[in-house]
Parts: structure tokens; C-alpha cells; sequence
């Protein structure tokens, strides 16, 4: 009697085991595409959308930090090389993070990287090449986040920080 559910089990094992390392393969990328769908809306791809400091009311990413400012832009280098241009800001710690569509962090540089210079990246996938005076950043998908982090303390210093990260630049070569 046992013999004759051995198989049945077996198989169940077998599609329970592959439907588990589906959805772990799966997950991220889709909680990307639904983060590059929202945050999407704010602005056009591979152009920086300026966050208003952050509060109850307005967070687009779950638990963001107060002090910190956001700018975001999603990227698409299907079509060529997108550069990211950001400005340092002086005396406030600062940091850009580029994700891949897959979640996976493909580069992150701060003010103590670049020692008080602008962050120059070239988002390129195989077959491109960033062009001269810029950092290249291989992508392994053609679309992801680019995220800039500046603190703002004391809130005060927030309309000058503001100015500053305006100048910061994400365009498609």
C-alpha cells in the first residue's frame, strides 16, 4: 500500500521544491518593478525626481529615514549609456546607490569615495562603454534605480542642500 504513494509524494516534493525556488528567483525582481512603477511616476526615465523631505504623508518607500533627502531616477540603458552627474554637498554626508532591476546593488559611492568631488557614473551594459571622465558601472539588466542620499541636519540647511542636489544629473548618452 505504501509503494503506491511514494511517487505521488515524490512528485509533490519535487513541483512544492520548484515552485519554492521560482518564487525566491522571482521576488525581487518583481518588488523592483513595482518600485521603479512608483517611484516612475515621479519623473521621466533617466532624469532625477527631487523628493520633498520626508514625512508620514509623503513617503513613496517604506520607513524612509527624516533626516535624509531623496532624489531618484529610474534608468533605462537599452539605448545607450545613461550618466549619472552627482554634486557633492559640503560638510553633509552623501551617498548614490545604483540598483539593478533584479534589486541586486550594482555600485554605491559617498562623499568619503569621492573625497569632496562630484560621483561621475556611467550606467553601461555589455557591448557599451562610459565615455571618457566617467566611472563605468555595469548593469546586468536595462532597467534599474539610481538613489541619491544627502542628511539634513539641521533641517534648516534642507533649502540649501535642496539647490545643491538640483545640479545632479541622470541622462541617457
Amino acid at each position: 500500500m505504501m509503494r503506491r504513494w511514494i511517487f505521488p509524494i515524490l512528485a509533490g516534493g519535487l513541483i512544492a521544491f520548484g515552485a519554492f525556488q521560482a518564487t525566491l528567483l522571482a521576488t525581487p525582481y518583481a518588488l523592483m518593478q513595482a518600485a521603479l512603477m512608483k517611484v516612475g511616476k515621479q519623473g521621466a526615465a533617466n532624469q532625477f525626481a527631487f523628493a520633498a523631505m520626508t514625512t508620514a504623508d509623503n513617503q513613496t518607500i517604506v520607513r524612509p529615514s527624516p533626516d535624509l533627502s531623496y532624489s531618484t531616477c529610474v534608468f533605462d540603458v537599452s539605448k545607450g549609456p545613461v550618466l549619472v552627474d552627482v554634486q557633492p554637498v559640503p560638510g553633509h554626508y552623501w551617498s548614490v546607490s545604483i540598483f539593478d532591476a533584479r534589486t541586486d546593488v550594482a555600485a554605491v559611492r559617498s562623499d568619503r569615495d569621492t573625497k569632496g568631488k562630484a560621483a561621475r557614473l556611467a550606467l553601461v551594459k555589455a557591448g557599451q562603454t562610459a565615455p571618457a571622465g566617467y566611472e563605468p558601472v555595469r548593469v546586468g539588466y536595462d532597467r534599474g534605480l539610481v538613489l541619491i542620499r544627502i542628511l539634513v541636519a539641521p533641517a534648516s540647511t534642507f533649502p540649501t542642500i535642496d539647490a545643491i542636489r538640483r545640479k545632479s544629473s541622470c541622462k541617457q548618452v
